[in-house]
């Protein structure tokens, strides 16, 4: 299993329709056809020295393998969301786990 986390933080003035158009598009990668399972969301507000709430949006998909993923990376839908949305976020990071 492989799991990719990817953090946006997104420009002060994505707001209203943009950051609407923007969670659409977080939406469409969910649902890629490489996509075993994903999920989309904002910060949960904890309050500890171990968290970082900072972020706009954290994005979770899980891929059955490293293939599923480099497939996902090439895709269409992945390379429609980075067209579309890349001028929205003024930083990204990516974490993937392998299980």
């Amino acid at each position: 299993m492989h799991i990719h986390n990817v953090y946006f933080w997104l420009q002060e003035d994505v707001e209203g329709e943009a950051r609407q158009t923007f969670e659409e598009g977080l939406k469409s990668l969910t649902h890629d056809p490489a996509v075993n399972s994903g999920y989309f969301g904002v910060p949960a507000g904890t309050d500890r020295d171990v968290v970082d709430n900072t972020y706009s949006y954290g994005l979770f998909l899980v891929f059955d393998d490293i293939a599923a993923h480099d497939r996902y990376q090439v895709g269409a839908v992945h390379q429609q969301f980075v067209q579309e949305h890349s001028t929205k976020w003024k930083k990204v990071l990516v974490y993937d786990v392998i299980s």
